[in-house]
């Protein structure tokens, strides 16, 4: 990529199309979302490499519980597994992983390896992955809410700040970039806070099918774009 091009801080990616891959390609769901687990270590990296500096992704929302009960467990080890093999990886990358979400149903074997995978990160300094597991954006700002009012701070002294400080992950900034794969056009309560202001970039491929070059092309069309903010 030209060096001129405006690389985005922090891109936001909803993985979509797992199981509609699967079914094209004749096989079951499960071998999708493993597909799909592959391509997203490539892809990270990829745009780290790039220079952007946070990375979040979409990889288990609360109403992903509506799944089967085997699509939901092989969720949660495949999150268990893909996290031990390429920890090794993001580390050596200097990479750091945070987990947003509610922790409410989560088997222990899975906190167990997110907080390993938290802690061994925790010091690295080249960027930083945050990936939503569990996570619902509506739920986030309920949950940033009852701790605003359980510290019993006046309704006069709240501001924008005091909510973000609230927020999963405060100190991951506001999104610039927000790219949705699969054709569909909906940000399904994806960091709805952050998101406020980032552009928008739809993909047709399905995620297990994405390629390095259509993330080129997401941000060469970013940089070409004129952000407004409102103005």
């Amino acid at each position: 990529m030209k060096t001129s091009i405006n690389i985005p801080n922090h891109i936001g990616i909803i993985l979509d199309g797992n199981r509609r891959w699967a079914k094209d390609n004749n096989k079951k769901s499960l071998e999708g979302h493993k597909r799909g687990s592959e391509v997203f270590k490539e892809i990270s990296i990829g745009l780290f490499e790039r220079g952007v500096k946070y990375v979040s992704a979409y990889v288990f929302s609360t109403e992903n519980w509506k799944r089967t009960a085997e699509e939901v467990d092989y969720l949660m080890r495949l999150v268990v597994k893909a996290v031990e093999s390429h920890l090794e990886e993001y580390d050596r990358q200097g990479i750091k992983i945070q987990i947003l979400g509610s922790r409410d149903r989560i088997k222990k074997s899975v906190l167990k390896a997110i907080e390993r995978t938290e802690q061994r990160t925790a010091n690295n300094t080249k960027g930083t992955l945050a990936l939503c597991f569990n996570y619902g954006g509506r739920e986030e700002l309920v949950d940033a809410v009852k701790s605003i009012v359980i510290e019993g701070t006046k309704a006069q002294d709240i501001v924008e700040s005091t909510i973000s400080q609230k927020l999963y992950g405060p100190d991951i900034p506001d999104m610039d970039l927000l790219i949705r794969t699969s054709g569909e056009q909906r940000i399904s309560g994806f960091m709805l806070w952050r998101s406020s202001y980032a552009e928008m970039y739809f993909m047709d491929t399905y995620w297990p099918d994405v390629t390095m070059k259509e993330f080129d092309q997401a941000i060469q069309v970013y940089s070409d774009r004129q952000r407004r903010f409102g103005c």
